[in-house]
């Protein structure tokens, strides 16, 4: 406890001079500020030793930050460190820390313990840490982090950050178990900014929930011989989620401060920039994004046992436009997006893509990717063929009025559903598609009937049929006679009136068949066309 009478320490603590410093800022709300004239002697990350003349205990730290004295008449208590070591286990478990707490270019030799306990702002800013425990850990403003270097790995787990979480440019390596920050159900209230950060280990955020946006521009996940760099299934966020490229220099992050509300937009072409880099596996099944996913310059670099998992994700748009290497899978399978905007350079090829009940409803290419291309980015999903891939593409195009592309997907498909069937469905399935399409082009079907009525009536004019009886029935009419056997149901009294023997049968019976199988084909496209009218 502190000397209740004028604020001044216990004398059983023993305090150094520097120690006794950092006591009198804290009451006057001042920094204590101990860097030397040689920056290189001021990185805490650097291989310089600091010695007793920059550092301070952990105890002392504790006690100022839990029990400390009271502040001087007309100022406001503030633990305000730059270029200081702390030594020792700096162990706030459980505890309330009511003063403002903001700490530049600090060493702590051990790690920093800080389960349960509340905040009101913690600030750790290019600071060097063997480790952060934060599980639990409650604060009503800011949790910020930007340019720490943490050895053995965060744990935020089930944390509760009241407005933002700064991550910028922070560099962690992982613990024991490969996690580098295990932020399982974390709460964030406003953003979550992890940009430019380097992550070595898994970035776990399983259930966590952001309030506006969690952005990881221009950061490094890197966890190529685990299974994952990013696993967060059934992540909520807000807004938006960025893994993107970000523009390198000028970024807000780089002084520390609270950016504004919301997040810049990605950098436009002619601004240098850092891509988001992913070598390792990502997981984000289940997960609920209020605007967007955007994967607009992110270079994924996966095992072949790695996936980029969107297992069940909802989202109004998914900027599926990032760099794709050539190994692992790509999987949709049940995600349900409004709009898909993506580019045929950006998608994994043939085995690699499984989108198996993915719904879109509106799709937004950006550069070359004609229909071809898309039949073939539906052929790599279904190395074995599906059908509702091929439906699903079907339906988006004509929701958007391409009726002609639409028709043309499902003839891809009854082409691709051709390939699995015995030999006599094949031979039945190509005189289907090389006569009338399969019935997607019902005009061929409509000049197959005009060919062969032409013909028919010439053959018909060069061996006339006998009547049935001899002086009965109708006039002799090649052209009738053609036209009522093509024509189906409808009875022009020619049919019925005639006798034909020999080859002629033949013909009369393939030209009864040819009608029936070009009339259904012009009925059924015409069917569809009044149904989508």
């Amino acid at each position: 406890m502190t000397d209740p009478r004028d604020g001044g320490p216990p004398p059983e603590l023993g305090l150094t001079a520097i120690e006794q410093a950092m006591w009198k800022a804290f009451r006057a709300g001042r920094t204590h500020d101990l860097r030397t004239p040689r920056p290189e002697w001021n990185d805490p990350r650097g291989p310089h030793a600091w010695g007793p003349e920059r550092s301070v205990r952990a105890r002392v730290v504790a006690l100022l930050l839990l029990d400390g004295p009271p502040p001087l008449p007309g100022r406001v208590a503030a633990l305000k460190l730059n270029g200081v070591q702390i030594t020792g286990t700096l162990d706030l478990s459980g505890g309330r820390v009511v003063p403002y707490v903001e700490m530049h270019n600090c060493r702590f030799e051990q790690e920093v313990l800080l389960p349960e306990s509340q905040f009101t702002t913690l600030r750790l800013i290019a600071c060097s840490l063997p480790r952060l425990e934060a599980a639990r850990l409650r604060t009503e403003g800011d949790l910020h982090l930007p340019r720490c270097v943490v050895q053995r790995g965060i744990r935020l787990t089930d944390a509760q950050i009241g407005t933002d979480l700064l991550l910028n440019q922070l560099v962690v390596r992982p613990d024991r178990r490969g996690v580098s920050i295990a932020a399982d159900g974390m709460s964030v209230g406003q953003d979550m900014q992890a940009e430019m950060m380097r992550s070595y280990g898994e970035l776990s955020m399983r259930a966590a929930t952001i309030g506006v946006s969690l952005s990881l521009r221009g950061s490094t996940l890197s966890n190529p011989h685990g299974r994952r760099a990013f696993n967060a299934p059934q992540l909520t966020v807000e807004r938006t989620l960025y893994l993107t490229g970000a523009g390198v220099g000028g970024y807000p992050f780089t002084t520390g401060t609270t950016p504004p509300y919301g997040i810049t937009t990605t950098p436009q072409h002619g601004v240098r920039t850092q891509a988001f880099e992913c070598r390792g596996g990502v997981r984000l099944d289940d997960g609920r994004f209020g605007d967007a996913v955007d994967f607009s310059q992110a270079r994924f670099a996966l095992e072949a046992d790695q996936e980029l998992s969107l297992r069940r994700i909802q989202t109004p748009e998914l900027r599926f436009l990032g760099e794709w290497a050539q190994r692992g899978r790509v999987v949709l399978s049940g995600a349900r997006v409004s709009n898909l905007v993506d580019r045929y350079d950006s998608w994994p090829g043939p085995g690699s893509l499984v989108m198996a009940g993915f719904a879109y409803e509106t799709l937004i290419p950006l550069g070359h990717f004609p229909l071809a291309l898309r039949l073939e980015w539906v052929a790599a999903a279904t190395p074995e063929y599906a059908p509702e891939p091929y439906e699903q593409l079907a339906g988006a195009l004509r929701d958007s009025g391409e009726d002609a592309d639409a028709r043309a997907v499902l003839l891809a498909k009854q082409r691709r559903r051709r390939e699995t069937l015995p030999p006599a469905g094949k031979a039945w399935g190509y005189l289907q598609d090389w006569m009338v399409a399969y019935g997607y082009r019902p005009g061929r079907a409509a000049v197959w009937m005009a060919v062969l009525w032409a013909a028919a009536t010439v053959y018909f004019t060069l061996r006339p049929v006998p009547p049935l009886k001899e002086g009965e029935g109708p006039a002799w009419n090649p052209w009738l006679y053609a036209l009522d056997l093509l024509v189906p149901v409808i009875d022009l009294g020619q049919g019925n009136a005639w006798r034909p023997t020999g080859l002629t049968q033949w013909v009369v019976a393939v030209l009864i068949l040819l009608g029936w199988m070009l009339a259904t084909t012009v009925a059924a496209g015409a069917s569809r066309l009044l149904r989508r009218q």
